[in-house]
């Protein structure tokens, strides 16, 4: 009777250690139009579906692409989420969190695909939205990407708007953007006029241009070679099962924006639109907290009512007040108009993901490992546990205090670590010196010309040994009393 007692709360206990999980997990919706960087992206997507709860995956139009004009197939999704089955039983060794093959089917669905920006028509994928947005049972955020258009993501709000009036706010306090570019007319012509009130967190990125078409241009040379043929055939695209096989790598003949020939067959060709996904992969560099605080998927800044973009670094620059775009976004602009001038400003103007660009390139190949390897001959990211507060307050002069003694690593392998000001994201702008900064365990001393509420953020950066070598953050904001 004790045993069976025993073996009961032990099992309680794993259910309520794994319902936990789900319920800490973002609930994210994407719509894309199946350009070929998407489905890039999507073979990325794919492989980090443990990481969150996946309640849509709709297909879209965009002003480059819709049924007719330049169109991958309403059903462009079907050969990856194939591939994704096939190797599921291989994932599920490496984490039993990622969602079964069956799952992914049921929310795989056609939005509003006939014309650039065409919202009118109440589609399947619009109406899965309109179901999560109205479910009463789950009340987390629910993150609605767009890849392509927003037209899918307007029709449903519309359709909200229209027979369910009376929950706007409720329904607004629930959902949150991320959009790259606005690649149709519908966010400005109706969800910011008809929502817009309601102050929707929205993320709209051009920064991803730093990983999209013309990456040979933008990413410095030691970043690049984790994009190259090399690197892409060793690590991702051969000898790593089906769904890796798929990805659309450069091949001969293909070339970049504007006929750059510059690529190898095998180079990495385009992922525009995985920093929509990437904000939300759990590195421990608190991202989701704050837009500002950036991470894999870039660093924002609030430009007007809830609405984050790109922090652009030319003194005096006055941001559109319309669309943030292919003809408005200052990188892509600066890629069309100025480059290879002033370079300068683009690699600050890019830094927010390019610093991070061989770290999630290495978890990448991680990631590809786990579609064939055993548990064991793969590598698995450091956990980062501190001993002191993610939030500290204190006074100018004051010592602080930094371990990371409670990480561990599942894998078993040594550990490096780095302790780093990540002095873009804190409002405090001159430099702290940290002691001890490659050690598990560090200290800084507050300057005294800190002033009151400004804030200084310290990256706690643990790299692996294994192979690939993986990474995985802490950070600490430091507010000054």
């Amino acid at each position: 009777m004790r045993k069976t007692f025993i073996t009961l709360f032990t099992l309680c206990l794993f259910c309520s250690a794994f319902a936990q999980k789900l319920l800490d997990k973002t609930r994210v919706i994407i719509t894309s139009d199946g350009e070929i960087d998407d489905e890039c992206s999507i073979v990325r997507f794919l492989l980090y579906a443990n990481e969150w709860d996946i309640e849509g995956i709709i297909t879209s139009s965009s002003q480059y692409h819709w049924q007719g004009h330049r169109w991958a197939g309403d059903h462009w999704l079907n050969p990856y989420l194939d591939a994704y089955q096939k190797i599921y039983p291989n994932l599920i060794k490496h984490d039993k969190g990622y969602p079964t093959p069956q799952y992914l089917r049921e929310r795989a669905v056609l939005g509003n695909v006939k014309a650039q920006g065409e919202m009118d028509e109440i589609t399947p994928g619009s109406q899965l939205i309109v179901k999560a947005l109205l479910d009463k049972r789950d009340t987390r955020p629910v993150w609605l990407q767009a890849w392509g258009g927003t037209n899918t993501i307007a029709r449903a709000l519309k359709t909200i708007e229209r027979e369910h009036p009376e929950r706007m706010i409720e329904v607004a306090g629930k959902m949150r953007f991320f959009f790259i570019w606005e690649q149709d007319s519908t966010y400005q012509s109706y969800i910011r006029p008809h929502w817009g009130k309601y102050n929707v967190e929205t993320i709209i990125s051009d920064q991803f241009w730093a990983v999209a078409y013309q990456w040979n241009k933008i990413l410095p040379e030691d970043k690049q070679a984790y994009l190259k043929a090399d690197w892409m055939k060793a690590n991702i695209l051969e000898n790593h099962g089906p769904l890796c096989s798929l990805y659309k790598a450069h091949v001969p003949g293909s070339h970049g924006l504007a006929g750059d020939t510059n690529f190898q067959e095998g180079d990495f060709r385009s992922e525009g639109d995985s920093p929509a996904f990437m904000h939300f992969i759990n590195t421990g560099l608190r991202s989701t907290e704050s837009p500002s605080f950036g991470g894999w998927a870039g660093r924002y800044v609030k430009v007007r009512e809830n609405t984050w973009l790109d922090p652009v670094p030319e003194p005096g620059y006055q941001y559109p007040e319309g669309r943030w775009f292919t003809g408005t976004g200052w990188g892509r602009k600066y890629m069309r108009e100025t480059y290879p001038k002033n370079q300068e400003l683009m690699n600050k103007y890019f830094d927010p993901i390019v610093r991070w660009s061989d770290d999630f390139q290495n978890d990448f190949a991680a990631r590809a490992d786990w579609c064939v390897k055993a548990y064991k001959e793969a590598n698995h990211p450091p956990v980062v546990k501190l001993t002191n507060a993610l939030d500290i307050t204190a006074k100018p002069g004051s010592k602080i205090q930094l371990s990371a003694k409670g990480t561990t690593d599942p894998d078993g392998d040594k550990l490096n670590y780095n302790w780093w000001q990540y002095k873009d994201a804190g409002t405090y702008k001159g430099a702290v010196i940290i002691q001890n900064a490659g050690q598990q365990a560090a200290w800084f001393t507050l300057p005294g010309d800190v002033a009151k509420g400004e804030t200084i953020h310290v990256i706690c950066e643990v790299k692996d040994n294994g192979s690939p070598q993986l990474t995985r953050y802490q950070r600490v904001i430091v507010t000054v009393q």
